[in-house]
Formats: C-alpha cells, structure tokens, sequence
C-alpha cells in the first residue's frame, strides 16, 4: 500500500491508496493522527477557517499603493463641532451636581438638559468631550503634543497602573510603518513597571514600533475611566489626524493599518467600525450579564439602565440588521466631525453612567443615528487582534478626584 502527504501550516495530511478509495483522509500533527473531523473543528473554534474568510485584504501589492483618502460625508447636519472646554467666558454650577458624579474639571459638569441637547446635532453642535479645564489633567509634554499633531493615521493603545505589556503590531507593510503613528500612552506606573521588566524607551522615544506617550496627572481614580481618553476621544488627542484605530491593550493588532481601513471603512463607505459582541445582542442582558460578573455593582446598573429605558430604549436584539450590542476592544474609526460628535456623546455617557462602554454604545447608536456603523463579525475581530488577555492588574490612583 502506497501513500501521498502534503504539509499545510504544520499538519499532514496523509492518504494511503487504500483510503482514497474509500474516501477515509488522516492527519499526521504533532506525532499524533488525528481525526479530520476534529481537526476542522479545532480550526473553526480557533476562527483559522472563518477568520480567513471574514476580513478581506488587499493583497501585498495593492496595499503598498493605497492613498488616503478623505472620509465620506455622512447624512447628518454636522459640520462643525465646538467642544464646550474651548467656549469663551463659559461657567457651570458646579454645586448643583451630585456629589457623587464622575463629572470633573476634565470632562466639565455636563447637566441632563445639556446632555439631551447634545443628542440634537445642528451645523455647529457645542459638546462636552474632555479637556474642559487646563486644569483637568491628562498632560502630556510639549514634545509629545508636537509628534501627536503630526499624526495622519493612527494606531493607538494604552497601559494605565501597570496594566499589560505591550504588543509588537505584526502585518503591516513597509509603506504603512512610514505612513502610520503607533502611539501607547502609559503613566509613571506603567513605565516603572516595565522598567523593571527591561523594557526601555530608546532614545527615539519608542519600544519597538511604539511611540510611548507619558501621561501625567491622570483625570479619574478609576483606571478604566482614564483608558477611556485615548479609546474614545482620539480626535482630542490627534487633532490633525484622519483616521484612528483603537487595540485594547491585552491585544496585538495584526494587520496592515491602511488596509483595515480600505476593508472595514472605504470598502463599505463607513465612518466607524467595531464588531459584534460574541455573546449577547440586548444591552439589558449584557447589563445583567454586567452585575452576574462583578464588572460593576447592581445598583450603577440598574440606574444606567432606567434611564435608558425612560428615554425609550427598547429591548431589541437586532438593529439594522445587525446585533444591537458591540465589543469595542478594537476600534476603526475617521475623524470626520458627525464621528467625532459620536464618541463625544459615547465618552460623556461612560463618564456619567458605568465604565463598561458596551452599555453606552447602542444607546449612543439609536439616540444619534449615526450613518456609516459597520458592526463587522466577530470572526473579523480575530483576525484583526490577537488577544492575550489582561496580565496584572492595574493599581488605582490613591487619589479624590477633581
């Protein structure tokens, strides 16, 4: 009895002449034979199979030849949005919020009439969006201010209180790397913490690809709420951008930066991209699911969720064809001004309501109505990301806020 082998990405497969004619293939891996069955289900549980089949790039070629190009006008009066830090002569009664508001002299002390205000976009919309206060914190040096200005397209992350290590971004082209800012902002913990590890900023300022940001005087005891800045609010940050992507830091992005922007934006004339959560599609059940574990308390929950359904959300687990519930660990995402407006509203509700931004983004989404949402699968997410989990956990700021 003859046999044939062939090796694909480290497994043989094997067929003797006995087995080709009855149809019966095995698979040599690891020093083991293996059922085919097995192993194709192994491959679709891991996403190799669909994964391959979710995110479509343009070959090497074409990608070296991508131009930027300008993000699409969307169907919304925006044209200009102000951020309410840069209004002249503006004041706020501070004393008449709760004591036990978030709201800062970051983020400003945005009332309920002026957030329902914010959800009617007009030509010029006036909006809180961070940075309210010179000071309110979050400061990075002139230099980095200069280099971040700089900046056409991004790729963001950050480490806040020790956090997680950083990633090396792989798949890009030679082009992109000259093309695209990769930018981790971490604070003083952070950088002691990988100090101690060996990991050095060079002379250039970078680990690697990364372009390390030092933030100092960090706006919120609560570290997440502080990741929530560079994850949301990029456009304050790369003011001159036109583009961003955001990886969460337990995730190592693996693709070429302008080509996920041509597959997730351009290609389907898109202005924001995130993907479907895996597991629910109601954000009543991802609240429950919230409190089930211990991600926040039942009762910040419960009044999240009230007002959400006062102000007539339904319980839909379908919109526009999609799942009404994202996973937003990675961002795509241009900087045209109705997308701006979008994350603003997105930011101002994870300052007011919970940190878990996957509660606040529906609502965001069928309050504003933001054409251009591409909620892509979550196989397309595995192969934009490989994801290592969080290894420490980060330390608070032993601080009130402001």
């Amino acid at each position: 009895m003859s046999s044939s082998s062939s090796l694909i990405q480290g497994i043989s497969i094997s067929v003797s002449d006995d087995d080709e004619a009855s149809g019966k293939v095995w698979l040599y891996y690891n020093d083991l034979f293996i059922s085919p069955v097995y192993c194709l289900l192994s491959m679709l549980l891991r996403g190799s199979i669909l994964a391959a089949a979710c995110l479509k790039m343009l070959d090497t070629e074409m990608l070296q030849n991508l131009e930027l190009r300008e993000p699409p006008e969307q169907n919304l009066p925006v044209k200009e949005v102000v951020y309410r830090s840069s209004l002249p002569h503006l004041e706020d009664n501070i004393s008449s919020h709760m004591t036990n508001s978030r709201f800062n002299s970051f983020t400003g002390y945005q009332t309920l009439t002026e957030r329902e205000e914010s959800f009617k976009p007009k030509e010029t919309t006036a909006v809180h969006c961070g940075f309210y206060s010179e000071n309110g914190g979050f400061r990075v040096s002139d230099v980095d201010k200069d280099y971040m200005r700089s900046c056409r397209v991004v790729v963001a992350t950050c480490a806040f209180g020790g956090g997680d290590d950083l990633h090396q971004p792989i798949g890009m082209t030679e082009v992109s790397v000259k093309k695209v800012c990769y930018v981790a902002f971490w604070d003083e913990v952070t950088l002691s913490a990988q100090h101690e590890e060996g990991k050095k900023i060079g002379e250039d300022l970078r680990i690697g690809l990364w372009r390390i940001i030092l933030v100092r005087d960090l706006p919120f005891t609560d570290q997440r709420l502080n990741g929530k800045i560079p994850k949301l609010i990029s456009h304050r940050l790369f003011p001159m951008a036109r583009y961003s992507i955001w990886v969460d830091s337990k995730s190592q992005f693996r693709r070429d930066p302008l080509g996920v922007i041509e597959a997730l934006l351009w290609r389907s004339n898109s202005s924001l991209a995130l993907s479907e959560h895996g597991a629910r599609s109601s954000l009543y059940d991802e609240g429950n699911a919230i409190v089930r574990k211990h991600k926040a308390t039942p009762e910040e929950v419960k009044i999240q969720l009230d007002q959400y359904r006062q102000d007539g959300i339904p319980d839909d687990k379908r919109f526009n064809r999609k799942k009404a519930l994202a996973e937003a660990s990675a961002i795509v995402r241009d900087h045209a001004p109705s997308t701006n407006l979008f994350m603003c509203l997105w930011f101002n509700e994870v300052v007011r309501f919970t940190s878990r931004d996957q509660l606040s983004f529906p609502y965001v989404l069928r309050r504003l109505r933001l054409p251009g949402v591409h909620l892509f699968p979550v196989c397309a997410r595995k192969d934009l990301v490989n994801s290592f989990g969080h290894r420490r956990k980060v330390k608070p700021l032993a601080k009130e806020g402001r």
